[in-house]
């Protein structure tokens, strides 16, 4: 158990530090950056900062559900999948770098709060922790389906990154379905979008 909560608490540092390296190559690597004007990259790297802070928060998350998940198979569902997370995070991230911008300021503060929202879950029951899964990861979808109407028409590397990293979220919500998820209360779904909205607004910002 020691062992295993020293790993964590890396993962956390490092999560949160920036030190991370992706498995995968970035999608962006086969394409060629595009000419664009100072007002398109700094929104593009908004955009890929919010996406960046995401993937902060699913690691977290990720992290707290595998600790308290009841079902070994489960777990190893959750740890799967942060592994994949942590590709997205190194594809942000120098995304970020390459259009210029910078991390948000407030990845210690998106961590810690979604970490302890991913334990309250995993304490709630397997089928709610799976539950929390899969709606977490659709909303991730439709936040990413967004950012690829809202991104600059010209810059296909970025696009490249969040469309891979779409096709992952589905992949991750099919398999908390396939292993029973259930269906989120209304109002709790509705807490998760009322939250995603102000982490999105601030981290495009800060």
């Amino acid at each position: 158990m020691l062992d295993r909560l020293i790993v964590e608490f890396d993962r956390a540092l490092r999560a949160v530090a920036g030190v991370h390296s992706g498995r995968r190559a970035s999608p962006a690597d086969a394409v060629a950056e595009a000419e664009m004007n100072e007002d398109e990259r700094r929104h593009a790297a908004a955009l890929m900062r919010v996406n960046h802070v995401g993937e902060i928060c699913a690691q977290a998350l990720y992290q707290g559900q595998s600790l308290t998940a009841r079902s070994a198979q489960n777990r190893i569902v959750l740890e799967r999948a942060a592994r994949e997370e942590e590709d997205h995070l190194a594809w942000s991230a120098a995304r970020i770098r390459e259009l210029g911008g910078r991390p948000s300021l407030l990845n210690p503060l998106w961590y810690a709060g979604s970490l302890a929202i991913g334990a309250a879950a995993g304490v709630a029951g397997d089928r709610w922790n799976l539950a929390f899964l899969a709606e977490t990861e659709r909303q991730v979808e439709e936040h990413l389906s967004g950012h690829l109407a809202a991104l600059p028409g010209a810059d296909a590397r970025t696009r490249a990154v969040v469309e891979a990293m779409r096709r992952d979220e589905a992949g991750h919500r099919e398999s908390a379905q396939r292993l029973g998820a259930g269906e989120l209360p209304a109002p709790a779904r509705a807490a998760m979008r009322l939250a995603s909205k102000v982490m999105t607004t601030l981290a495009y910002r800060v």
